[in-house]
């Protein structure tokens, strides 16, 4: 059978397992975070699994649709995070560190996703299926600018802050985490936010 990451005609239609499905969709964000997406083959995810090639068309219909599932659930979740962190209606620093925390305990449980959304996300934006990639960075942007814009106007920071170059700096210095954390380790993520809190807010919050 030709691995080119679309079902076959005769694949079977019945409903999965959603236990198994999200051991594949696992198993699947192990191997594109490890090789990229690009890379790996539904074979190589099948081989992983422990399974034939065709065997994984039963669950999913193309490695797109894995990525898909994957990236969703993973940015659901992250919304469904930050959403409540705002609902609580904090001051400006309070919300930083509670997003800053929320990101952390995001790496934990899908440290994957955030590895494959930071590496694929820009050329997968372009794709119609995965359009909404670029909408989720939108709206990141808009809430952690705002957030630092909202600390300096209320004197929570600094007034000579740079507040676009301080989120990039924190942006980028929270989720290249996924790069080294892993899960079940010795550090639980809210320990290594607060370390990660007391050293970047000793450089912007206004000392009292």
């Amino acid at each position: 059978m030709a691995d080119n990451g679309r079902v076959p005609t005769n694949s079977k239609t019945a409903t999965p397992a959603p236990a198994r499905r999200r051991e594949l969709l696992a198993t699947a964000a192990e191997v594109f975070a490890a090789q990229g997406y690009n890379a790996t083959t539904v074979r190589r995810i099948a081989d992983e699994a422990g399974l034939l090639a065709g065997s994984l068309y039963y669950h999913f219909d193309s490695k797109e649709s894995m990525l898909d599932e994957i990236l969703s659930a993973f940015l659901d979740e992250l919304w469904a995070g930050y959403d409540a962190v705002l609902a609580a209606g904090r001051g400006p620093r309070e919300t930083l560190e509670a997003l800053v925390t929320e990101s952390f305990r995001e790496i934990d449980r899908h440290r994957p996703a955030v590895a494959i959304y930071q590496k694929e996300s820009r050329h997968l934006a372009a794709q119609p299926r995965f359009a909404y990639l670029a909408e989720s960075q939108r709206k990141f942007e808009k809430l952690w600018l705002g957030t630092l814009e909202r600390g300096v106007a209320g004197g929570d920071f600094r007034a000579d802050l740079d507040v676009r170059l301080t989120y990039r700096f924190v942006r980028d210095t929270v989720w290249v985490a996924a790069s080294w954390y892993r899960p079940g380790g010795r550090h639980r993520p809210e320990e290594i936010a607060r370390q990660y809190l007391s050293m970047v807010l000793d450089g912007i919050a206004v000392r009292t």
